[in-house]
């Protein structure tokens, strides 16, 4: 391996080396920038067509859309994704047509921990998704203040940037819960997850109104197990089920940002016994809803 420093050598046609004026550090950016993905890349080049050909520079276009100049030259360069907020506006300022609109949902995915991807595919082609969470608040039920707290205390730590698009693309998922036609979804909630306090008691009181609030939507039930059941399935670790448009089962669980779908039909058979066995010793769905408005203070 070369020095951080050292220069790439390259060769004269009579064979003598002679060091190169790209150092390793323009190496290094060229890699960042290859890793773009290609979805990013395609909206910032029809952006930029759109733009001009409604005649606005990149400084003229930004406040327009309600972003910086930098905002709009990184979009265009493929170096960040385009936001929900951004394309609509763009949409708006450009007569785009619906262009940018339609690759939206795809820029978002784009978005998401390589490692997620596999089983998001899955989730959005879900008839039903059967989650148990033994540690935090599911993220499908996160708020925006409690998924924020979350980020902010990642190790190793994340710059303002990343902590905001982490949270956007959390609560973008969420729309899964009222998507059409609607999924059956089952969340159950370890005590000590609703106990752990993330953002203060304020943040907390309000996450507790949420699932509150979440729960009482007819496709949704949320479960409690108390702290002191003794032994439940749960013990092994979160978990999740899905069943598709298809009837195809898939388990899924993770753990250290390293995730995991799980395809092969004995082991999504344990998952579906371990989850309904959880599931019965868990509080029914009123006694967490009461569970919960102990949390929040209220009777």
């Amino acid at each position: 391996m070369t020095d951080a420093n050292e220069r790439t050598p390259t060769r004269k046609k009579d064979g003598r080396a002679v060091p190169s004026s790209r150092t390793s550090g323009t190496t290094h950016q060229r890699k960042r920038e290859d890793d773009r993905p290609g979805i990013w890349i395609a909206y910032g080049k029809l952006l930029r067509k759109f733009r001009l050909a409604a005649g606005y520079s990149q400084e003229a276009l930004a406040p327009l859309l309600g972003y910086s100049p930098e905002q709009v030259a990184s979009v265009e360069q493929g170096r960040r994704p385009a936001k929900a907020p951004f394309t609509e506006a763009a949409e708006r300022v450009l007569d785009a047509g619906g262009v940018l609109a339609t690759l939206q949902e795809d820029v978002d995915f784009a978005r998401l921990p390589a490692f997620f991807r596999d089983f998001v595919l899955l989730e959005m082609e879900a008839v039903s998704r059967f989650g148990y969470d033994p540690l935090l608040v599911p993220g499908l039920l996160q708020t925006e203040a409690y998924a924020r707290a979350l980020f902010e205390g990642h190790v190793p730590m994340l710059d303002e940037d990343a902590v905001e698009d982490n949270v956007d693309i959390r609560l973008t998922r969420q729309k899964l819960l009222s998507k059409s036609p609607l999924v059956d979804f089952s969340f159950v909630i370890g005590e000590a997850a609703l106990r752990q306090e993330l953002g203060g008691p304020d943040t907390m009181r309000e996450q507790y109104r949420h699932l509150l609030a979440v729960g009482k939507l007819r496709n949704v039930a949320i479960q409690v197990v108390p702290i002191g059941s003794g032994f439940h399935p749960g013990l092994h670790g979160s978990m999740v089920l899905v069943e598709t448009l298809e009837q195809q089962q898939y388990g899924y669980f993770e753990s250290q940002n390293i995730g995991h779908v799980v395809s092969d039909a004995k082991h999504v058979s344990t998952f579906a016994l371990r989850y309904g066995k959880l599931r019965s010793q868990a509080l029914n769905v009123e006694e967490s809803a009461a569970f919960i408005r102990h949390l929040a203070g209220e009777r």
